[in-house]
């Protein structure tokens, strides 16, 4: 982290990062939060500073943000609004705060997280600390052995839809520092920009935000997972953000809880998508047609035959979802490998990043379902062969494979699939 002293110092010359003004925010918590959200990179808002203007005066730029943070002068600035393409088609709409509203943010987070964590339910598991992913998925197959049903929630354009008064509402309930609602409000009611046209939100809080996800996590905690907690205790959930899982052991179950939760939804300003939205029939007895299978976080729960103990039965697994797969192909196909002109040394450097971050996440429960991914990067590879060396296939594949016995690992998934 880029270490540096603010200006103002003291008669007595010493710096005193804990000073204060009206509002308890410390120099000492503008540094911490420069340095964690310097490390998350990313760019420039809408007044287009970058990191390499920030961190070429960081004294002045981080002296003034306090100055404003602890005065209670400061005014969050307008979101940049920036679209970005969904795996399964459509956008989705991304707020890009400036670096040193992200940095005010961090903040206020820092402070808040440590009395919210404490509270949130244990089935919550989205951009919580000590959390993954893959925790939530290897919880939701766990919940799938006792319970033969699953409703796939999805909530409309959730992040979008937040309801401001119920947010500050939540806020209010569990946070009685002042400073903090006062800011959480301001950042809620921030303008957003985009294409160049100001406009003014009146609900939803902007995805990309640093403190959007501890907001979200707060608004659907109230709404949801406490709710749940107090009314239908005996229904196991798994939640991941907005993406959430509730278990069911028959379907009358499932139709009942669907409604209730509907309910509870639209009475908190909330809706769910009336097609993406879904009851699961994993292997139980059903008067209805159901979907078998739900995907979550990229993978798909399904059953599948085993044997154990004897006996052939369904039993709940975790695969790869068939959408990820698409995206992985299209993310691999988009790269246009063949068209580098470069050493094969250097084309596996770019390369093995993307791959071992696929590995990484997608290998987590089974790899087998992975191979045809990887065969297909296999066949672009030996496409750039023929571009770069002028071979035709066969002299191709010999040449790839020549490379793959002196250095089996000079691509991260030759460990998995040889060419």
């Amino acid at each position: 982290m880029f270490m540096f002293q603010f200006v103002q110092q003291p008669a007595n010359g010493m710096i005193d990062y804990f000073e204060t003004k009206s509002q308890p925010i410390t120099k000492a918590m503008v540094l911490k939060a420069y340095g964690v959200v310097r490390a998350n990179k990313g760019g420039a808002g809408v007044d287009g500073m970058t990191w390499a203007e920030l961190d070429a005066n960081p004294r002045g730029y981080l002296y003034r943000l306090w100055n404003r943070l602890s005065s209670g002068s400061y005014f969050p600035p307008p979101v940049l609004q920036v679209e970005i393409p969904k795996k399964n088609g459509g956008v989705r709409p991304l707020g890009i705060p400036t670096l040193l509203d992200r940095i005010a943010q961090q903040v206020v987070r820092d402070h808040l997280e440590k009395q919210l964590e404490p509270l949130f339910h244990e089935s919550s598991f989205g951009y919580r600390p000590r959390r993954s992913a893959h925790d939530a998925v290897a919880q939701s197959q766990r919940n799938c052995f006792n319970h033969d049903f699953a409703i796939d929630l999805d909530i409309q354009s959730y992040f979008d839809t937040i309801d401001h008064d119920l947010m500050m509402k939540a806020l209010s309930h569990y946070c009685q520092d002042k400073w903090v609602l006062m800011y959480v409000e301001r950042w809620l009611k921030a303008d957003i920009m985009k294409g160049g046209k100001r406009t003014f939100r009146k609900r939803g809080t902007p995805q990309g935000g640093v403190i959007s996800p501890l907001l979200s996590n707060l608004f659907l905690h109230v709404v949801f997972d406490g709710w749940m907690q107090k009314h239908h205790p005996e229904k196991p959930f798994d939640r991941y953000a907005d993406d959430i899982i509730v278990h069911c052991k028959t379907e009358r179950q499932a139709q009942f809880m669907l409604a209730q939760i509907r309910e509870r939804m639209a009475a908190c300003g909330l809706s769910l998508h009336p097609v993406k939205t879904r009851i699961v029939n994993l292997r139980g007895k059903s008067e209805n047609r159901y979907p078998r299978k739900y995907d979550f976080l990229g993978f798909s729960l399904r059953p599948v035959m085993r044997e154990t103990g004897g006996r052939r039965m369904l039993l709940p697994g975790t695969f790869v979802s068939g959408a990820s797969k698409t995206s992985i192909r299209k993310k691999f196909r988009d790269m246009e490998i063949h068209k580098r002109r470069k050493p094969i040394a250097l084309l596996a450097r770019e390369l093995n990043p993307v791959i071992e971050g696929i590995i990484q996440y997608f290998h987590k429960f089974w790899n087998a379902g992975m191979r045809p991914v990887w065969n297909q990067l296999n066949h672009r590879l030996l496409k750039w062969v023929k571009w770069e060396k002028g071979l035709y296939k066969y002299a191709s594949l010999r040449w790839l494979r020549a490379r793959y016995q002196e250095n089996p690992g000079l691509f991260a998934h030759w460990k998995l699939v040889q060419p």
